[in-house]
């Protein structure tokens, strides 16, 4: 794990003093490798509850940053709280990049006075189209759907980051492919952060969803997401661990990375019914793919067509 740098404590104590003045937003900001940015999107979005910025991709990457608010409050000073939301998102940024394989890079901090921030930053999230009639708003943009089209509710904080990214676009494209052609009963997202892909496929007429993931901060922001949208009644979200989900599913998506979707094979092999379909994202395309494709053939599943996206890749399968 990257530690505070020498020369940057002595700031850090200043600034903790005039954040314990009142309360402030901390802005964390650090360059991100493009295959790591959607996961660490979602990762800042999802624990400071509030918008993260990103800038154009350039060679260097993609420059990320989160807003935490400090303050004062359960028993901590705003200095104690703006140590321990560094600590906190170093550490689980650190996890997030050895996951990826990548260094952990610089993360940098600065303290904004609040001047109204939190609602500044809405004029720059406008609905848009995600996937072929399906499309998301924030809460505060009014929007009128076209016939035949659905509309997710997802605020900043909750879904932008996972909802804009290339794997997510492909696999919806393909979960919607699958309903189309199958029809399924059941449905199983695993690793379902936001919600997003377990709500896409309950809007386009899925009468049962399982949602699960091994966070329980996602598992509260994903049935949040379902509660605002009027969800709940078809889409069912747990932290219940994959290895302990019983029965089969006539379709499971994962949308995740692909170490760990290598590593789920048996258990995704498990849960999807005969016959039934498998969307699987998250993959660089090239050896990435070429490698999950081979794996999964292995195990009996037939691949049935796929989305190609910049540098991503998703896939359905059959069997």
């Amino acid at each position: 794990m990257n530690m505070v740098k020498q020369e940057n404590k002595g700031q850090e104590q200043t600034d903790a003093v005039d954040a314990a003045r009142s309360g402030q937003w901390l802005k964390l900001s650090f360059m991100c490798p493009a295959i790591v940015a959607e996961a660490a999107t979602d990762l800042l979005a999802v624990r400071s509850g509030s918008g993260v910025e990103q800038s154009p991709e350039s060679a260097e990457g993609i420059r990320l940053s989160g807003f935490f608010y400090v303050a004062a409050a359960d028993g901590q000073t705003a200095t104690e709280q703006m140590g321990r939301v560094i600590h906190d998102i170093r550490t689980e940024l650190a996890e997030l990049f050895i996951l990826y394989r990548q260094p952990l890079p610089d993360l940098h901090h600065d303290l904004l006075a609040d001047e109204d921030w939190a609602t500044s930053w809405q004029q720059y999230f406008k609905p848009f189209t995600i996937a072929p009639g399906l499309v998301i708003k924030p809460s505060w943009e009014e929007y009128e759907s076209a016939p035949g089209e659905q509309v997710l509710q997802m605020d900043p904080g909750m879904a932008f980051g996972t909802g804009q990214h290339a794997s997510t676009r492909g696999a919806l494209q393909l979960i919607r492919r699958s309903i189309m052609e199958r029809n399924p009963a059941r449905v199983l997202d695993v690793g379902t952060g936001t919600g997003i892909l377990a709500m896409g496929a309950a809007l386009w007429g899925v009468p049962e969803v399982l949602a699960v993931d091994n966070d329980p901060e996602a598992v509260r922001v994903a049935g949040e997401n379902i509660g605002h949208n009027l969800l709940a009644e078809r889409i069912r979200v747990a932290a219940t661990p994959v290895a302990d989900i019983q029965g089969s599913f006539d379709l499971v998506c994962a949308n995740i990375v692909h170490d760990v979707l290598v590593d789920m094979l048996p258990q995704l092999s498990r849960l999807v019914a005969r016959p039934g379909h498998l969307v699987l994202a998250g993959i660089l395309a090239g050896a990435q793919e070429r490698n999950i494709a081979g794996l999964y053939a292995q195990a009996g599943f037939i691949l049935l067509g796929y989305e190609h996206e910049a540098e991503w890749a998703s896939l359905l399968f059959t069997r």
